[in-house]
This record gives structure tokens, sequence and C-alpha cells, in this order.
């Protein structure tokens, strides 16, 4: 920028542990979003690594991240990233038959009707309330069984109900399908439930804590 260099991050060393939960929290500005894009595999750091069941996402090219995401990365978004033109059950179908499966159908329709949407599959996005296209977007993201699942404020947009509801379905889920589950948030009490909590102030771990 204009011959500076702007830091976002900086001096971040984390470890997470297979199959716990945790929170990522602090103001808005402090690299909460950036950090979990560089954990995803979205983005990748201009210095040092991120790694992942071994394999160093730094070290691989976009294709290369893009394959690794698609058989090991779950990502459910705040604003839900539902595809309009596709059912419900064809938005849980997709990345598993990108991934060539078989039982697409199958796992997709079982996966709605444990988020209790099996009615409403053949829905399309607009005809789904906000806290059923999160339902959606859940299933969609743990229906490939991915190793771990990042949330970027899941429950941002939906009222303190609907909130609880997809709370409770994502710690439901992590439980049951072993997966690990990092969390970006500003409500206390999703920050609460997760077993390692990090505060990030201006680009920086501030505090770190594990239940």
């Amino acid at each position: 920028m204009a011959g500076s260099e702007l830091e976002i991050l900086k001096g971040i060393d984390l470890e997470i542990k297979r199959g716990e939960s945790l929170a990522i929290v602090g103001a808005s500005g402090s690299g909460k979003s950036t950090l979990l894009g560089l954990l995803a595999g979205l983005d990748i750091p201009s210095d040092g690594r991120v790694v992942i069941n071994g394999s160093d996402l730094s070290a691989m090219n976009e294709d290369q991240r893009a394959e690794f995401r698609g058989e090991h990365v779950g990502f459910v978004f705040q604003s839900f990233q539902l595809l309009p033109a596709l059912t419900a059950l064809e938005n849980v179908m997709l990345p598993l038959e990108l991934q060539g499966r078989s039982d697409a159908r199958e796992q997709a329709e079982g996966f709605l009707k444990r988020v209790q949407l099996g009615e409403r599959q053949h829905h399309y996005p607009l005809q789904l309330s906000g806290g059923e296209q999160q339902r959606v977007a859940i299933s969609r993201a743990f229906s490939s069984s991915p190793d771990i699942l990042f949330a970027d404020e899941p429950t941002g947009n939906l009222d303190t109900h609907t909130g609880q509801h997809i709370i409770d379905l994502l710690f439901e889920l992590n439980k049951e399908e072993g997966t690990t589950l990092v969390l970006v948030t500003h409500e206390e009490r999703l920050a609460g439930l997760c077993q390692h909590r990090i505060t990030l102030d201006a680009g920086s771990i501030v505090s770190e804590a594990r239940a």
C-alpha cells in the first residue's frame, strides 16, 4: 500500500487437536476471518505454514488446495452460500458428486433428515427461512465427512432461538462425526461451548485457554 506494508496477522502459533472445538473471538478487524481463511486453505500466508493432518497447505498450489479441501475440509458461512438454482437436496449432493460418490443422493437425504428438513429437500433456498438455509449449509458441510469444519459467524444472520438450534446442531454433529470444529464468533454463548478458545487483537493471539 503506497510503499508500506499492511500486517493483518502476526506471530500466530496455534495447534488444534483432532476432534476438538475451537472458538476464535475478538473485536471486528482483529483478523478472525482472515485467520479462518488461512486455516482452511482459502488463502496462503505470506510467511509461515498451515498444516492439516500432516499436509502443508502452504506448499500446495491453488488446484491442490481445492482438491484437499474437497476431501478433508467443510465450511459453513454466515451468508449460507447456497446455490439458488439448486434445491436443498441438490446443494447437499453437489460436493459429494464432485467427489464421485455413488451414494451422493442417499447421503444427502440422510443428512437433511437428520437436520429435520426431509420434507423440505426439494425446495429452493429462496423458499426456505434463514434457519432452514443454514441447516442445509451445515448438512452440505458435514455430508462429505470432513476431518475439520470451519464456520464463520454461523449464527450471525439468525434470531436467538434459531441460532441456538443451529449451535446445538453443530455440536451434536461435531460429537457424532468426530469432526474438528473451528468457529469464528462474536457470541459468548457459542464460544463458551468450545473446548479451546483464542482471542485475537490487532492480528495477534492475546489469550488462549482450554476447558
